[in-house]
């Protein structure tokens, strides 16, 4: 093979082992793990909010965003249900740039997979135990969810990895919440597939095992805009697109219906400020049509505690080092009036 294999990884047992979760943060995780699951079935009617950076990239201002955050829930968690992002995984389109905290704990130094999945399980640690977050992180890489599957509170399945059966199967045998995003071509079926493949049991090879799952009854979907032959970018988070999403799991008789409503990326443009207007459209079009209010939960906000981007090295604390994102001061503002609208 054209590869060096340069070291042999911990597994997650040892990992595990090394920094184990108490039973009181257990029990956090599961206590969210069932709210989660009854707003998704229709048990509750609170809103799905899954807001933070693009990526994580810095321990301490992601725990000091997670604070900030922490105190505005406290205030609306009557209404709302908060699933930070806490993303430590990042897809890259062309296999550049910064691929996340997995990668880089420190994304001024080389790439260090063995440091990455410690700093990734030490930050969503801290976020249990400082501020009663269990969070969401994306599975960009199957195999190494169970070095988080004890902390995490939601996975997302991104645009890129939606049609790969791995992913698929992996969902299948996840006991949390999994949300998979519409491809970038924006098909609806291909993330239909999806959902349907992972909410059924299958048997498939996962860490060197035959295993089988047994189906995740509360994959949903996640609409995030999709881009045209042309390569611009092109939003479906409007009603007619809600009421096609509408239409397909009716057609496909799913469990939990569900939609999550990414405000970002293709459905923004990535300009970062449309989130405002994005969130608050999709939220009216939940109070105009009771079939929409019926199957989208939330939305989804990329947020971290100064506005826009920087590149690598720039240095401003918590300023996204990836996709441009909603300060703190304009995020926290849009939380309440949210929370106002439900």
């Amino acid at each position: 093979m054209n590869m060096d294999f340069e070291k042999k990884l911990a597994i997650p047992m040892e990992v595990k082992e090394m920094y184990p979760i108490s039973a009181k943060l257990s029990g956090i995780v599961e206590k969210r793990n069932v709210e989660l699951k009854e707003i998704l079935s229709g048990k509750s009617d609170k809103l799905i909010l899954i807001i933070g950076p693009c990526s994580a990239d810095n321990e301490d201002s992601m725990i000091d965003y997670l604070t900030r955050l922490r105190k505005v829930y406290d205030k609306v968690s009557d209404r709302l249900f908060i699933i930070p992002r806490v993303y430590t995984n990042k897809p890259r389109t062309t296999g550049e740039g910064y691929k996340g905290m997995l990668h880089q704990p420190d994304p001024n130094d080389k790439p260090d997979l063995f440091k990455g999945i410690i700093a990734i399980r030490e930050l969503h640690m801290r976020a249990l135990s400082e501020t009663g977050f269990s969070c969401a992180d994306e599975m960009l890489y199957p195999e190494n969810n169970k070095y988080l599957d004890d902390v995490l509170g939601y996975v997302a399945i991104g645009a890129r990895s939606v049609e790969n059966q791995q992913h698929r199967l992996t969902a299948s045998g996840l006991d949390v919440p999994v949300g998979m995003k519409n491809p970038t071509s924006g098909d609806f079926g291909v993330m239909m597939n999806a959902i349907f493949a992972a909410q059924h049991g299958h048997t498939f090879i996962y860490r060197g095992w035959q295993a089988h799952s047994f189906g995740n009854p509360y994959t949903h979907a996640i609409l995030r805009g999709y881009m045209n032959k042309h390569g611009q970018p092109l939003p479906n988070y409007h009603y007619e697109d809600l009421i096609r999403l509408c239409d397909f799991y009716d057609e496909m008789n799913l469990q939990n219906p569900a939609a999550i409503i990414d405000c970002n990326h293709a459905n923004s443009g990535k300009m970062f400020m449309e989130q405002i207007r994005i969130s608050k459209e999709v939220i009216l079009n939940r109070r105009y049509n009771s079939r929409i209010r019926s199957l989208v939960k939330g939305v989804m906000i990329e947020s971290y505690i100064e506005d826009g981007a920087q590149n690598v090295g720039e240095g401003t604390y918590g300023k996204s080092i990836t996709d441009p994102c909603l300060g703190w001061a304009k995020s926290e503002k849009l939380i309440y009036e949210i929370a106002d609208m439900v």
